[in-house]
């Protein structure tokens, strides 16, 4: 198998994984098996220790640079705690709220967020291909969250807030980093915040006292959330756009609404309105035109 070849499909299965977990987790909360604070908590544990275990093996010396560096390291707390621990905990309350398909693809506006933000700190109105793709991300979340009546609410009001808190969140989480990846590498830099945004959030949430009602298939369905949908997708994404690139990378990552949409369809029988789909897409087209923006 060629680099290229490798890298669409290593990039394909990650967000295929990340969709696939998002299902997991929504199977979950309708069993009642655990909360949203308390899955988010068994995730970024989970899949921390594991990455920073592997670090330890394979780049103890780029770890202890990591913790050495007070600078660095107290960047990497504010990127723990307000980029990955809020991102993850968003996504499924999020997903607690609404459904897996829905949640993901309304943190999908977190680009044009990002859009915006460029736009006010370089005091420019966006381009064309800028402006529609704000048009369509505002004329997506309204049809999912109304059916384009407004004179109802569709999606509850917890589910909105949640999925555009997620949308927010993976703002904050593509831009928190800054040069914390390029300078110590993607799995160390991203298993210590999890490990450490896993340990803030377990003394917020006070996850001793949060219930764990896991039988049988929920034990499969955790390991779906926290081995496949954290550990294999970010593995797999990240030596994706080692071999085709960041920008081919993100957009193939795309399929990630598609697969939690599907899943919730055919494996938990989620319904879903035509007019669901069309919010979808006009979400999804923002990916694509802001796709060549190095901003």
């Amino acid at each position: 198998m060629n680099r290229h070849v490798r890298g669409v499909v290593c990039t394909l299965l990650g967000g295929t994984f990340w969709g696939f977990s998002g299902a997991c987790g929504q199977f979950l909360f309708s069993k009642n098996a655990v909360s949203s604070q308390g899955l988010t908590v068994m995730r970024m544990l989970g899949a921390g220790l594991a990455l920073v275990l592997f670090s330890l093996l394979t780049r103890r010396q780029t770890l202890k640079r990591l913790f050495t560096d007070k600078k660095d390291a107290l960047h990497l707390l504010v990127f723990a705690i307000f980029g990955l621990m809020f991102s993850q905990f968003s996504y499924l309350t999020a997903i607690a709220h609404s459904n897996a398909g829905t949640a993901t693809v309304l943190q999908y506006v977190g680009p044009v967020l990002i859009l915006v933000l460029v736009c006010l700190r370089g005091k420019r109105l966006p381009t064309a291909p800028e402006a529609i793709a704000i048009v369509l991300a505002v004329l997506g979340t309204f049809l999912l969250a109304t059916h384009g009546s407004l004179d109802s609410m569709v999606l509850s009001p917890a589910g909105l807030v949640w999925g555009l808190l997620a949308a927010v969140s993976l703002a904050c989480y593509t831009l928190l980093p800054g040069d914390l990846i390029p300078k110590y590498g993607a799995i160390p830099v991203t298993g210590c915040a999890m490990l450490i945004g896993g340990c803030v959030l377990s003394l917020l949430v006070q996850v001793w006292n949060i219930p764990f009602n896991l039988h049988g298939a929920d034990w499969l369905a955790a390991g779906g959330v926290v081995i496949v949908g954290t550990l294999l997708a970010y593995t797999l994404y990240l030596q994706g756009v080692a071999d085709i690139g960041a920008v081919k990378g993100s957009l193939l990552s795309s399929v990630e609404p598609v697969s939690a949409t599907l899943f919730s369809v055919l494996w938990l029988g989620t319904p879903f309105a035509l007019i669901d789909f069309v919010g979808f897409v006009c979400i999804m087209a923002t990916v694509f035109l802001l796709s060549n923006k190095k901003e």
